[in-house]
C-alpha cells in the first residue's frame, strides 16, 4: 500500500478548512519526491479543543470523553517532543514493532501507547485466577504455553465461543492451533516472537457465551448496538412540551375564555366567582404539576391576562382601566382566532390537537420494541426487522397503555433497521447501506470469510477470520515518506499457520475473485458518481491479491500531504486503463495518449527487472501528472490536487481495474449507471449556487463527470448517442444557475463526441467550451458562470 493511503487526516479539499499535519520543508508537484515532516500544531488544536469540550459541556458523559481525548492528544504532543514517538512513520512508537496494533487518534496520531496494552481486562484477571498465578500478563503468558493452558486454549478454539477485539487477541490460539497441528516450530518461532511483549499486551482471546455469527450475511449494527441507541433515547422536551400545551394549557384557556364570556353584557353572581376561584385554584395545581410549558407564565399572553383580571374580580376589585382594556382585546383576540368555545370551529381545531397529544411518544414507543429485541441475540444482527417496529398490539395496548394500533416511528424503526443482518444487496436495497463509504465498514465481514476459506481446519478458518475481523478495526497512520500501512499478512500469527493452506498450500483463487466482481459491481452500480472510500479500495485490493489477479488498486490520496509522486502501481493501473479505454471517447476528451503510458510502463517493468530490485515510485508518471496540471511547481493544497486528479484522470481511479481485470458488469448495460453519474453530477453542481464554500461541491461533480464519461465510454455507439441525447434533454429541465454552469461543459462533451477536441488549456471557441476538471489554482471558472 502506497504512502498517504488509508485514513488520512482531515483533507480540506474534502471537507472544508481543518488544521492537518503540515509541512515543514516545501514538497514540489513533479517527479522527485520531497522528505516532509509532521508539525505538532495539529495535535495542539485538538488538544486544546478536547480541554474546551472537557470543562464546559453541559452532559457528564461528553466531558468525559473529552478528557479521554485530550489525555491522548497531551500524550501524542509529549511524545513528539520528547522524540518517542516518530509520526508520520509505519513504526511511530520506537518500542514497538510495526505489527503492534498502536492506539490512534483523529488524523492518524500514534499517542504511544498499544491497543491491546494497558491495565488487565476483567477476563484475564478470571483467567489469572482460574490459572492460579500472579495477575500478570508475563505469568499468563507462560501458563498459556503449560498443558492446562493449551487445553484451555484448545476448548475455545474447538467451541468457537471466543472473541478477538485486537489482533493480538489471537496469536496464543494460533499458538495452541500449531502445538495441536503437530508444528512445533513455527509455534516455538511464533512465542519466540511474542515473549518480549509478553508482559505488556493481551495474547489471549475473550471467552464469549456464543460462537461467533456466520459471516454469509453481514450486519451494520449488532441487536445489542440497537438496543443501547433504544435504551438512550429519552422524552424530547420540545414535543413532551408541545404535548402538555396541546393536553393541559390550551383546554385551561378554553376554560377562563368560556367563564369570561358567561359575565359578558351582565354582572356575575356568586356562583361565576365561585367558578373563577375553582379556576384559580386548579391553575395553581396546574402550574405546580406541569412545567415544561411556560407560556402561561407570559403577563403579556392572553391566558394571563384572562387570569389576573379574574383574579381581581375574585377578590373583590374591578380590574384597573390598562387591565380591563388589555382583557377586552384578549378576549376579541381569541374569538377572532379560534372562536368561540364550544363552537363547530373551535371543536374542530381542539379535536385535531388533542388527537396530536393522545400519540404516544416516541420515548415510549422505542420503549416498547427494546423490550420486544431483548430476547435476541445482542452480538449479532437479526434477520427479521419487520416484527420488532410492527404497530402495538391490542395486547401490548393493555400491558403498556400505549393505544392499539399506534406505529413505531420511522426514526426508531431505522435503529432497529440497522441491525438486519441480510447479503450485502439487501442492505443497500433496503437503504441501511446508504452510501459507499458505509459499504466500506461493512465489507470486512465478507472479505474474512473469504480470507479465512484459504484454510482446511475449521477452527484455523474461525480464528484466522475473527484476526482478519479484528485488523481491519486498527485505525490507520498518518504515514509520510512513502511509508506504507501495515498489512494483515505481516501479523506474526498470520504468517506463522500460511504453510497450512488448503491443498498442501495449493489456493483457491475463485471466491476471492468472486468476491471481488460482487462487492465492485455492488459499489458501481448503487453509489454511481461517488468516490470509491480508501477503506473499500483496501479491501478490493486485498481481494484481488487473494484472486491473483495483478489487479492493481489505487487510493484517493491527500492533496495537503502530497509529496510530488506517486507508487508503481498507478501506473500499472493507468496501463490497465489504457489496455480499456484507448481512442475511446473517454480518452479523447481528457487528451489522453495511452500507447505512451503502456510504453512508460513497459520501461518501468523492464527496469524492475533488470535491476532485480521492485521499483518504489513511478517517477515518469508523476512528470506526465504534473505536466498535465499545467506544471506548476509552487506547493500549494490546490497545485497538490491538480496532479492527483491527473493520476485519477489516467487511471480512472480503480474503474477499469474492477471492469478490465475483476470482470465487473452491470446487468442491462452501462448507459443507466452514465445517466445516473449525470444526475449526480446535476445535484452537486446545484450546491454551488450562494455557497460561500463551492469548491468541495466542484470538485466532487468533476468526479461524478469524469465516472459518466467512463461509463457513456463503454457503451455501444447506439447507446451512447441515447444517452447524449437524454443528458441535453436532462441538462434542460434543471435550474437556470445549473444550466448556466454546465453549459461549457456540456459544450466540451458534444464537442468530442462529435471528433472534435479542446485547445492546449483544455477550452475551445474562445473558453466558452470547457474540459470540467475539479482542482483550480486560479479560481474556478464554474464559481462564476
Amino acid at each position: 500500500m502506497d504512502a498517504h493511503a488509508d485514513k488520512q487526516p482531515p483533507n480540506p479539499s474534502r471537507t472544508g478548512p481543518a488544521p492537518v499535519p503540515g509541512p515543514t520543508t516545501t514538497p514540489v508537484a513533479g517527479p522527485a519526491p520531497v522528505a516532509v515532516t509532521v508539525s505538532p500544531s495539529y495535535a495542539a488544536e485538538r488538544l486544546a479543543r478536547a480541554l474546551r469540550t472537557s470543562r464546559s459541556h453541559g452532559d457528564a458523559a461528553t466531558r468525559e470523553r473529552a478528557a479521554s481525548r485530550a489525555r491522548k492528544w497531551q500524550s501524542v504532543l509529549a511524545g513528539i517532543a520528547d522524540g518517542s514517538l516518530s509520526i508520520g512513520s509505519r513504526t511511530p512508537v520506537a518500542a514497538l514493532p510495526a505489527w503492534v496494533t498502536p492506539e490512534v487518534v483523529t488524523g492518524g496520531f500514534a499517542t504511544g501507547a498499544a491497543s491491546a496494552g494497558g491495565p488487565l481486562l476483567p477476563y484475564e484477571q478470571e483467567a489469572a485466577r482460574l490459572a492460579g498465578v500472579p495477575a500478570d500478563r508475563a505469568e499468563l503468558f507462560a501458563h498459556f504455553l503449560t498443558e492446562d493452558g493449551l487445553a484451555y486454549l484448545w476448548s475455545l478454539l474447538d467451541s468457537g465461543r471466543y472473541e478477538v477485539r485486537v489482533p493480538e487477541e489471537a496469536a496464543l490460539a494460533t499458538v495452541a492451533w500449531l502445538v495441536r497441528a503437530g508444528d512445533f516450530d513455527a509455534a516455538a518461532e511464533l512465542v519466540t516472537v511474542l515473549r518480549p511483549f509478553a508482559g505488556r499486551l493481551r495474547f489471549s482471546p475473550r471467552p464469549a457465551d456464543r460462537p461467533a455469527p456466520g459471516v454469509d450475511s453481514v450486519h451494520r449494527r449488532t441487536v445489542g448496538e440497537a438496543s443501547a441507541a433504544l435504551a438512550r433515547r429519552g422524552p424530547n422536551t420540545a414535543v413532551e412540551t408541545q404535548r402538555e400545551a396541546l393536553a393541559v394549557w390550551r383546554p385551561f384557556e378554553d376554560e377562563l375564555l368560556a367563564h369570561r364570556l358567561l359575565a359578558h353584557g351582565r354582572v356575575p353572581g356568586p356562583d361565576w366567582h365561585a367558578r373563577g376561584a375553582e379556576l384559580l385554584a386548579r391553575y395553581r395545581s396546574l402550574a405546580a404539576a406541569h412545567t415544561l410549558c411556560t407560556k402561561h407564565l407570559d403577563p403579556k399572553s392572553n391566558a394571563a391576562i384572562l387570569r389576573r383580571a379574574l383574579e381581581e374580580e375574585v377578590a373583590g376589585r374591578a380590574p384597573a382601566p390598562r387591565l380591563a382594556g388589555l382583557l377586552r382585546v384578549a378576549v376579541e383576540s381569541m374569538l377572532a382566532k379560534r372562536g368561540a368555545p364550544g363552537s363547530p370551529g373551535h371543536a374542530r381545531l381542539r379535536a385535531v390537537q388533542a388527537r396530536q397529544a393522545a400519540l404516544p411518544s416516541h420515548h415510549a414507543l422505542a420503549g416498547l420494541v427494546l423490550r420486544r429485541i431483548s430476547g435476541l441475540d445482542q452480538g449479532a444482527g437479526t434477520p427479521d426487522t419487520d416484527t420488532p417496529v410492527a404497530p402495538v398490539s391490542a395486547e401490548e395496548a393493555r400491558a403498556t397503555g400505549l393505544p392499539a394500533g399506534a406505529e413505531v416511528p420511522a426514526a426508531v424503526a431505522g435503529t432497529v433497521r440497522a441491525a438486519l443482518s441480510a447479503p450485502l444487496e439487501v442492505l443497500v436495497e433496503r437503504g441501511v447501506v446508504p452510501s459507499a463509504e458505509v459499504l466500506a465498514e461493512l465489507v470486512p465481514q465478507l472479505v474474512a470469510a473469504v480470507s479465512a476459506e484459504r484454510y482446511a481446519d475449521g477452527p484455523l478458518r474461525n480464528l484466522t477470520a475473527a484476526t482478519y475481523r479484528a485488523f481491519r478495526n486498527r485505525r490507520s497512520l498518518l504515514l509520510l515518506n512513502l511509508e506504507s500501512q501495515v498489512r494483515v499478512e505481516e501479523l506474526p500469527w498470520l504468517r506463522a499457520v500460511s504453510g497450512h493452506l488448503r491443498a498442501d498450500g495449493a489456493e483457491d483463487t475463485g471466491p476471492a475473485a468472486e468476491a471481488l466482481r460482487r462487492l465492485g459491481g455492488l459499489a458501481v452500480r448503487a453509489f454511481p458518481g461517488t468516490v470509491l472510500p480508501n477503506p473499500l479500495v483496501r479491501e478490493l485490493g486485498q481481494l484481488a491479491r487473494q484472486a491473483e489477479l495483478g489487479a492493481p488498486f489505487t487510493e484517493e490520496l491527500a492533496a495537503d500531504i502530497f509529496m510530488g509522486t506517486f507508487g508503481p502501481k498507478f501506473l500499472v493501473a493507468a496501463r490497465v486503463a489504457g489496455e480499456l479505454l484507448e481512442e475511446s471517447l473517454y480518452a479523447r476528451y481528457y487528451g489522453i495518449d495511452y500507447a505512451a503510458v503502456r510504453r512508460m510502463a513497459v520501461t518501468q517493468a523492464a527496469e524492475s527487472a533488470r535491476s532485480g530490485r521492485p521499483a518504489r515510485t513511478a517517477p515518469e508518471f508523476a512528470a506526465l501528472c504534473a505536466e498535465r496540471a499545467g506544471g506548476d511547481r509552487a506547493w500549494s493544497v490546490a497545485a497538490n490536487g491538480k496532479v492527483i486528479e491527473q493520476a485519477q484522470v489516467l487511471t480512472t481511479h480503480n474503474l477499469a481495474t474492477l471492469v478490465g481485470r475483476a470482470g465487473v458488469t452491470v446487468p442491462g448495460g452501462w448507459a443507466r449507471p452514465a445517466r445516473e453519474c449525470f444526475e449526480t453530477v446535476c445535484r452537486l453542481v446545484a450546491r454551488v449556487e450562494g455557497n460561500p464554500r463551492p469548491l468541495p461541491a466542484i470538485k466532487d461533480a468533476a468526479y461524478a463527470w469524469r465516472q459518466m464519461l467512463f461509463h457513456l465510454s463503454l457503451c455501444g455507439p447506439d447507446e451512447r448517442a441515447s444517452v447524449l441525447a437524454w443528458i441535453e434533454a436532462e441538462s434542460a429541465r434543471r435550474p437556470a444557475h445549473v444550466r448556466t454552469r454546465l453549459a461549457p461543459a456540456l459544450a466540451g462533451l458534444r464537442l468530442v463526441a462529435r471528433g472534435g477536441s479542446f485547445d492546449a488549456d483544455g477550452t475551445a471557441e474562445g473558453g466558452r467550451v470547457r474540459r470540467l476538471l475539479g482542482w483550480s489554482t486560479d479560481g474556478h471558472w464554474m464559481r462564476m458562470p
